[in-house]
């Protein structure tokens, strides 16, 4: 079992949704989401270019789409609001997806309107940033010297109030560090690797990756090329991602990390040709589709990994930190 704890797959859903296509999910993806063993996720709102220009529009369009897809297929999906949904969602088989925000640029300085992505929506999870810099906080596209503005202060403040899941994937350093600054409980890194074995602006410092650690948060291992090695991008695999795996096993423990795949290559290159340079499928040889994923646990296992590990890795450790954050919820 794996769970995937990032996941642009509503992006695809509202693209071809407002092309008047339904079931999108039951439709294109299941039989390889199945295959790959993928028992959910964090399934994210995210304003993709050009879209990133009228972003109160298409988070509309985006909630619309994801809540009819969630609601016409209760047959498949179960939608995750508190931790017993987990549980319920693979005691029938289904998938569990738990609605998340990548970056809140739609909200402006209004901090009370994650009320509603929270009662109405069923969000439990948010990160302040795309790679844009926006009224709460600044992403790894704006001004390195500017962090959290105080309505973002405020925002990590409601988020925790709120019990949602905090992540820092895409925040600048100086915003990065003034979210750990105000946190209290664990942060993740969805999906973010390991600066130390690629030099990508939007990987994690050995300094990030203990402080992560320390809040007893996650980073999930994220299957971008240029993100697992800039230097041999073109021929980077599973191989090079798991070796970011042990990195931060040996820094900080097993326990730290988990699966935050960011599959892509159902993106429109249109899309992709913003903030990447090769707009061919982004995610390294071996794993660029969901079936792919078994490929990860043969490399792990050919490793040393223990079934325990490995366990912790797919899935058990973002159980925990989840159910750790969001408990049973109100809803």
């Amino acid at each position: 079992m794996v769970f995937d704890c990032h996941s642009d797959l509503f992006t695809d859903v509202t693209v071809k949704m407002l092309k008047g296509e339904k079931d999108i999910i039951k439709n294109h993806y299941l039989d390889k989401l199945n295959k790959g063993g993928l028992i959910g996720g964090i399934y994210v709102i995210w304003i993709d270019p050009p879209y990133d220009k009228c972003p109160d529009k298409r988070v509309k369009q985006i909630v619309d789409c994801l809540t009819q897809e969630i609601n016409s297929n209760s047959d498949i999906i179960h939608q995750v609001r508190n931790f017993s949904d987990f549980e319920k969602g693979l005691k029938e088989n289904k998938l569990s997806i738990m609605v998340g925000m990548e970056g809140l640029s739609y909200i402006g300085e209004d901090v009370d309107m994650l009320h509603y992505f929270y009662d109405v929506v069923g969000a439990r999870h948010a990160s302040l940033t795309w790679n844009e810099q926006n009224a709460l906080a600044t992403g790894v596209g704006g001004d390195p010297s500017r962090g959290l503005t105080e309505a973002g202060q405020n925002a990590i403040r409601k988020l925790e109030e709120l019990k949602m899941l905090v992540d820092v994937s895409h925040a600048n350093e100086k915003s990065f560090w003034d979210i750990i600054n105000i946190a209290s409980s664990p942060i993740i890194a969805s999906h973010s690797n390991v600066k130390s074995l690629s030099n990508h602006r939007r990987n994690l410092t050995d300094d990030q990756i203990k402080s992560i650690a320390e809040s007893g948060g996650l980073i999930g291992m994220n299957g971008y090329r240029d993100f697992v090695d800039r230097k041999i991008w073109q021929k980077a695999d599973v191989k090079d991602l798991v070796n970011h795996i042990d990195y931060i096993a040996d820094l900080v423990g097993v326990e730290h990390i988990c699966c935050g795949f960011d599959f892509s290559g159902f993106i429109d290159q249109d899309c992709l040709s913003a903030f990447l340079e090769d707009t061919s499928n982004p995610n390294v040889l071996g794993l660029k589709e969901f079936e792919d994923t078994p490929n990860l646990i043969k490399e792990l296992q050919k490793r040393g990994y223990t079934k325990y590990e490995i366990d912790n890795i797919s899935y058990k450790n973002a159980f925990r930190v989840i159910k750790q954050v969001i408990g049973n919820s109100k809803l």
